[in-house]
């Protein structure tokens, strides 16, 4: 069984792995996350807050106990082709996954869900 530090580092496998897909522009953290940052207390510096990739992951093990599933939010990059974007994402993400989990010695089903939350404009020239 993964400890919590094993989920965190499945997360930023996960989240290194979608993030390197052409046409990911980024991947949208849950609703959860960005109320816990609105809730934080003030920050000290001027820097803006920014979530981490892995915001954008979630990572739970089945209900029975018999592998992880993962969960994608994606934003992708305008002008490349959705479902062919959501698949790469899929199959990159459960690819690193299933090889993190192996240098392990873990080998358990990996279940991966992508969820294209937006499609990013290309920034205008002017």
């Amino acid at each position: 069984m993964m400890t919590a530090t094993g989920t965190t580092m499945l997360l930023g496998v996960a989240a290194e792995a979608a993030l390197a897909v052409p046409g990911v522009a980024g991947l949208q953290p849950r609703l959860a996350h960005c109320l816990a940052a609105v809730a934080a207390p003030a920050r000290t510096d001027t820097a803006p807050h920014r979530m981490p990739p892995e915001s954008g992951i979630r990572a739970d093990r089945a209900p029975d106990g018999s592998g992880w599933r993962i969960e994608v939010r994606c934003v992708l990059a305008e002008g490349h082709r959705t479902l062919d974007t959501a698949r790469n994402v899929h199959d990159r993400v459960r690819t690193a996954v299933s090889s993190h989990l192996a240098t392990h010695g873990v080998v358990e089903p990996v279940t991966i869900a992508v969820t294209v939350t937006r499609i990013a404009a290309r920034p205008t020239t002017a």
